[in-house]
C-alpha cells in the first residue's frame, strides 16, 4: 500500500556553518514506517541550503565554507541587493549554487547514503536564524 508522511524540522542557527540533519532525517524515516520509497527534503528559505557532504573530517566543511566565501565575498560594493546586511546577497548566491531540495531513496526503512555522507543544512547568514526544513516521504509499508 502506498502511503506518505510529512514533517517540518526547525533548526536554530548561529553563523555560517554546516549543521547535520542526518540523525533527525533518519529518525523521521524510521517512524514513517515506510519500507521503500522516496524522501524529498526542502529548505524553506533563500539564504541557506541543503547539501550532502563528507561527515567524517570537519576540515572538508571548513574548506567548503572558505571556497564559497571566496566565490561570493561579503562586499556590498559588488552587489545591488544588500537590504539585510553585508551577508545578504552572498547568502543568496551560495544557496543558488547549492541545493534547496534533496531527493533520496529509502530502502528497507533506511535513507540510502554513502559510507561517509551526511545531510547538512548549510547556513549562509552571519546572524542567528530560525530555519525550517520540510520532509516528505512517499512509499510502501
Amino acid at each position: 500500500m502506498l502511503v506518505q508522511r510529512f514533517e517540518e524540522i526547525t533548526v536554530l542557527t548561529n553563523g555560517i556553518k554546516f549543521i547535520s540533519l542526518t540523525k533527525s532525517i533518519e529518525k523521521f524515516v524510521k517512524i514513517s514506517e515506510i519500507k521503500n520509497g522516496i524522501l524529498n527534503i526542502s529548505i524553506l528559505h533563500t539564504s541557506a541550503s541543503l547539501i550532502i557532504q563528507e561527515n567524517a573530517d570537519p576540515d572538508v566543511q571548513k574548506d567548503l565554507i572558505n571556497f564559497y566565501d571566496k566565490l561570493a565575498p561579503m562586499n556590498n560594493n559588488l552587489y545591488i541587493h544588500s537590504t539585510e546586511g553585508i551577508d545578504d546577497m552572498p547568502a543568496h548566491i551560495k544557496s543558488s549554487l547549492t541545493n534547496t531540495n534533496l531527493t533520496l531513496s529509502v530502502k528497507d526503512y533506511n535513507v540510502r547514503l554513502g559510507n561517509w555522507q551526511g545531510i547538512f543544512l548549510f547556513e549562509h547568514r552571519l546572524e542567528r536564524q530560525k530555519r525550517k526544513v520540510f520532509l516528505h516521504i512517499i512509499g510502501e509499508k
